[in-house]
């Protein structure tokens, strides 16, 4: 009897492998999707990969050491551990960064004070300009000029312009205010700040105004309307506030401290301290 013909083997791979090989592709593809969604620190990844090779035996038996004297040795029991160490070296590199900010902290700092310095350099440039047409006006015995980082400072004496206790500009003071505008005129672009500022005597009782703080704040309005009335500037640019009495630059107890105390400031800000609202 004739041996039947052995039959032949499919040729090619199992049918099994191509799906097999669909199923690792799909999980490369998984897994690289993860990867590129997180980020990964290149140093960590090494020790991981490390301590992977070293728990399965893909090298040579022996420890691989992480971090300050730690072990992942073989033993897949050890990789409950790298949960733990992962969010440990996280809090240390956290760390390390808060003592970068402190760092970055003194960089924004010299910053700043560049800044500082830049302001006040423009202030001084405007207050030697305002210090000029004062002295050109004639006016240095009536306007005191200084400044500071934010501001050029004009100190009026309120007895050059109001009468004790009243708000209305004496018909003398017409020529300083308008000395003052034609200068303010030039800082059509600067925030302009007008304080009224009193003594620390008690309003009569049968006075117009019922405190030194009404009083100091109508005086404040009277000059910065006059202002508006007589310069092309912005009234939206001119802003003005009463302080009474609680803003001294001399001592009260004495009759040249308070005369002193009876004044109008006006403050011209530098464009770094100028809030226009643009």
């Amino acid at each position: 009897m004739a041996k039947k013909k052995q039959e032949e083997a499919p040729k090619g791979s199992p049918a099994w492998m191509a799906t097999f090989s669909d199923l690792m592709n799909l999980l490369l593809c998984f897994f690289v999707l993860l990867f590129s969604m997180s980020s990964v620190d290149a140093e960590k990844f090494a020790q991981v990969v490390a301590s992977l090779q070293s728990s399965f035996s893909i090298l040579p038996s022996g420890g691989s050491s992480i971090g300050e004297g730690q072990m992942i040795s073989s033993g897949v029991s050890q990789l409950e551990m790298l949960d733990s160490y992962y969010h440990q070296m996280a809090n240390s590199e956290s760390d390390t960064d808060l003592e970068g900010t402190s760092g970055k902290s003194d960089t924004e700092t010299d910053v700043a004070e560049e800044y500082k310095q830049e302001a006040l350099n423009e202030s001084e440039k405007m207050a030697e300009q305002i210090e000029d047409a004062v002295n050109q006006y004639g006016m240095q015995d009536q306007v005191e000029v200084d400044f500071n980082a934010e501001y050029v400072l004009l100190n009026l004496d309120g007895t050059l312009l109001f009468d004790s206790g009243k708000s209305e500009l004496k018909s003398e003071a017409y020529a300083i205010m308008d000395k003052i505008g034609a200068i303010l005129s030039g800082y059509s672009n600067n925030m302009i700040d007008i304080e009224g500022h009193t003594d620390n005597v008690p309003i009569s009782a049968h006075a117009k105004y019922e405190s030194n703080d009404v009083l100091s704040m109508y005086r404040a309005l009277t000059v910065a309307d006059y202002i508006r009335n007589t310069t092309q500037l912005d009234p939206a640019h001119i802003k003005s506030s009463g302080r009474g009495e609680y803003a001294p630059i001399a001592d009260n107890s004495t009759p040249e401290g308070r005369a002193r105390n009876r004044r109008v400031e006006i403050k011209i800000y530098n464009s770094y301290s100028s809030d226009l609202g643009e």
